[in-house]
């Protein structure tokens, strides 16, 4: 199975999991063990979340993870701040990056916006370098909109 179909079959999981539940957190920690069993390569795949105009940890697969990001620093923070997809190909050449897990090599962070209003990013860190392109990009973006649209981010609050 290339990439794409891989990442095909992903995001029908992803669908049929998250069809007809609204939970925040719910959907999010089975995206976040779906990504981690399903795509090859990763050491952490989670999710940080907005409360107190900061990143804080929410459900995640893998090793333990730092708590508290403020927007603006590392990965996590450049992604929410910007409000765009980071592709970092070598982590340790990323001004600022937050090392967590020190097998980290290469992440990718996408930002959940919906309505404007940013409510967290998706974090995928892999022990590879180089391990994330565009068509990890491109379909990690899709199955945020997948979460985007299945969850009740208005009603929902971080705590």
């Amino acid at each position: 199975m290339n990439k794409k179909e891989l990442y095909q079959n992903m995001l029908k999981q992803l669908s049929a999991i998250t069809n007809g539940c609204h939970y925040v957190t719910t959907n999010c920690a089975n995206m976040a063990a779906l990504l981690y069993d399903t795509l090859p390569d990763l050491n952490w795949a989670g999710f940080y979340l907005m409360a107190d105009d900061a990143l804080q940890l929410g459900p995640f697969c893998g090793k333990i993870a730092c708590l508290h990001i403020p927007l603006g620093r590392g990965v996590c923070g450049t992604a929410a701040q910007n409000r765009t997809t980071e592709i970092v190909k070598d982590v340790h050449l990323f001004p600022g990056h937050i090392a967590c897990d020190s097998a980290s090599e290469s992440e990718i962070v996408v930002p959940i916006i919906l309505n404007d209003t940013l409510y967290g990013v998706l974090d995928i860190d892999s022990p590879i370098k180089n391990r994330f392109d565009d068509i990890d990009k491109q379909f990690l973006e899709k199955a945020v909109q997948c979460l985007t649209a299945s969850c009740d981010w208005e009603n929902y609050r971080f705590q």
